[in-house]
């Protein structure tokens, strides 16, 4: 079912349902997906980051993810005589 999924040229979201943690661990591993429900047919919340794989969008919105491609990062060595 994994490389079913992962056929599709898209790549949002995706849902599993089980009783089996370890399943759910391995289709979150393996699904070439921005957002994966494990029994949960909503997972988006106002912090984590929103986007997807391949041709369902680049970078991510919401959350620290979200912001990253705003800001410029700055390496700084001091050296104390």
């Amino acid at each position: 079912m994994i490389e079913k999924a992962n056929r599709t040229r898209y790549g949002l979201a995706a849902y599993c349902y089980t009783n089996d943690l370890g399943r759910g661990l391995r289709m979150m591993n393996e699904l070439e997906y921005g957002i994966v429900g494990i029994n949960d047919a909503a997972p988006v919340t106002v912090q984590g980051p929103f986007g997807g794989y391949k041709e369902s969008g680049i970078g991510r919105e919401g959350g620290k993810s979200g912001i990253l491609e705003y800001l410029e990062e700055k390496y700084v060595s001091i050296r104390m005589m």
